[in-house]
């Protein structure tokens, strides 16, 4: 474990973008999480409690005011508009970081992480659509790799997306992809393979069009390329833990119904994993 300038010391981060996706980390920590609301979500979501502070990591006089508008509490600290909870999970002492949905959000979450606790491995955990026809719902996919499906600059020579100067696809920390792979056997069904990211949610006519430029994606999210290219960037070791709510149906009325069972079921395998770190 190191420390970075905030000077706590934790094993690891997971990020996670929505409320959603935090709340059965808190349950499966032991925090007792309260309603709250996100303009940035489209369902209910849960923050912690002031009871629920598992390692008491900072004291209020640390925790910047909560100014998101989730309904945090005191001993949640807003780093660039982030969420941090420092939580014990399988054992490890985990930060715990809502960053917000998309890529500059994500981006942003994971390089304040990062200089707040210093170079740990990062874990991007939560929803994902299916891509790939193989897929179902409740799936959970370890993220081999990662594709910014949004980057064209095929113009330049460069392979679909790759941004200059960037690798066409940024690769998952062996490490954590064998941590992933000790955590099978927890009544999930976990599959490795790539994961594309992009700023759009993606519905059944998208969907069309990337299986014909990405044939080798399994699922696609709105932030793991991102984190995975800041990752590369900070030399942090990183791996995607992302369980499918829905299939890229045509609206998102799927997602709806699906992203709680499959954020608990990111969460849960992520809580085998780190015991693994």
């Amino acid at each position: 474990m190191t420390a970075g300038t905030g000077g706590v010391v934790v094993d690891a981060v997971v990020i996670v973008a929505m409320p959603d996706e935090a709340a059965p980390f808190l349950d499966l920590a032991g925090a007792a999480p309260v309603a709250a609301s996100d303009a940035g979500s489209r369902s209910s979501a849960a923050a912690m409690s002031d009871a629920a502070r598992p390692d008491a990591a900072m004291s209020d006089a640390e925790a910047e005011p909560d100014t998101s508008g989730t309904g945090s509490v005191p001993g949640t600290r807003i780093v660039g508009g982030a969420e941090h909870m420092v939580l014990t999970l399988g054992g490890r002492r985990i930060a715990l970081v809502r960053s917000g949905i998309g890529f500059v959000n994500a981006s942003g979450a994971v390089v304040g992480a990062l200089l707040t606790y210093g170079i740990v491995p990062v874990i991007s955990a939560g929803s994902a659509g299916g891509l790939a026809t193989s897929t179902v719902v409740g799936d959970v996919i370890a993220g081999r790799t990662y594709v910014n499906t949004g980057a064209d600059a095929t113009a330049f020579g460069y392979r679909l997306g790759q941004l200059p100067g960037m690798p066409a696809v940024y690769a998952a920390d062996p490490g954590l992809l064998e941590a992933t792979e000790a955590a099978v056997g927890h009544g999930q069904n976990v599959v490795a393979g790539t994961i594309g990211s992009s700023e759009k949610f993606v519905t059944a006519e998208p969907a069309r069009a990337l299986r014909e430029a990405f044939d080798q994606i399994l699922a696609v999210d709105m932030e793991s390329a991102a984190i995975a290219q800041a990752c590369h960037n900070h030399g942090a070791p990183f791996v995607a833990v992302r369980a499918i709510s829905d299939l890229c149906a045509p609206d998102g009325s799927e997602f709806l119904t699906h992203v709680d069972d499959a954020a608990l079921r990111s969460a849960r395998v992520v809580e085998a994993m780190v015991a693994h770190l």
